[in-house]
């Protein structure tokens, strides 16, 4: 019981993260199952499981919180499913091990990048910006949605394989320009039906084997209980605040998958406290270019 408890807990954490961040629901809890033995193909059908359900729930509630872009979900959701099953079929014939670093860089890559765009100060949205961004969530951030297709793509892949839909797909829709609650609210919808292909075919696949049903359950209702509040976070954290903390989140997650393939010893603790660093400083350049700004207007012409 006291297991299972553990697990529910496991899941409402992850599902806060996830339905606040867009991503994270996949790595927080896969890392926390394989810690308990399960096998891999196992612990991925186990947590795509409980995606389906507390996706529905977190669907539902960035539905009535009008977090989501109906027509940008349906973009996602369809290549996203069809990625799903090239990543299960790469599972179930390929050590995903051998895929963890390659994505991890990829990744880390990505948080710096947005460190580096959430370290502007976003465009003010004009006061009926809700009004405008219900129908057309673009409209107020000037969202490019060149490559849509490609990304969502990629991330069924990646969510066949290590549950990590969101990772891929959020911070891609964020780089173009989407609002970050609108971004959240479409990939968390759409990792519904990804994750519903993804756990249908592993099961298929693989069998049944290793999935035990109490986690599932446990991890369902842990979910299914954030879900809510996760939904209404999104609407009161600043749009910047969100960018850098999905930035921190990708540094931290990849650098410590990174860390441990390189096998590198207590020096890895030198790059992790370089995280902080960059984070920090991506908050405080707006501060650190306005002061600058001043002292520059503040200085007499010459001639």
């Amino acid at each position: 019981m006291a297991e299972l408890i553990l697990v529910g807990l496991a899941g409402f954490v992850a599902a806060m993260v996830d339905g606040a961040l867009g991503m994270g629901f996949g790595p927080t809890s896969s890392t926390i199952l394989l810690s308990t033995g399960l096998p891999p193909a196992a612990v991925s059908t186990t947590v795509n499981l409980a995606k389906v359900v507390s996706g529905l729930a977190s669907g539902v509630s960035h539905w009535q919180f009008r977090n989501i872009d109906h027509g940008l979900v349906l973009r996602l959701a369809v290549p996203g499913a069809l990625g799903a099953l090239i990543g299960v079929t790469v599972l179930a014939n390929v050590d995903a091990a051998t895929l963890r670093p390659v994505l991890a860089v990829l990744l880390l890559l990505v948080g710096l990048r947005m460190l580096l765009r959430f370290s502007n100060p976003l465009p003010s949205r004009p006061p009926d910006a809700d009004e405008v961004t219900a129908d057309d969530p673009a409209g107020a951030f000037d969202f490019d949605d060149r490559g849509v297709t490609v990304a969502a793509t990629a991330g069924g892949v990646t969510n066949g394989l290590i549950g990590a839909w969101g990772p891929v797909v959020t911070p891609f829709l964020l780089h173009r320009g989407l609002a970050p609650r609108y971004a959240i609210g479409s990939v968390n919808t759409a990792e519904v039906a990804v994750a519903t292909v993804a756990a249908g075919s592993l099961m298929a696949s693989v069998g049944r084997g290793g999935i035990e049903m109490g986690v599932v359950l446990a991890m369902m209702i842990g979910g299914v209980a954030a879900a809510p509040l996760a939904a209404w976070m999104i609407r009161h954290v600043p749009a910047r605040a969100m960018g850098l903390a999905v930035a921190a989140l990708l540094l931290v997650t990849n650098a410590r998958e990174i860390m441990g393939w390189t096998g590198l010893g207590a020096s890895r603790w030198v790059f992790y406290s370089l995280i902080p660093l960059l984070v920090a400083a991506a908050a405080l350049a707006p501060r650190f270019r306005n002061v600058s700004d001043a002292l520059g207007a503040s200085e007499p012409s010459v001639g």
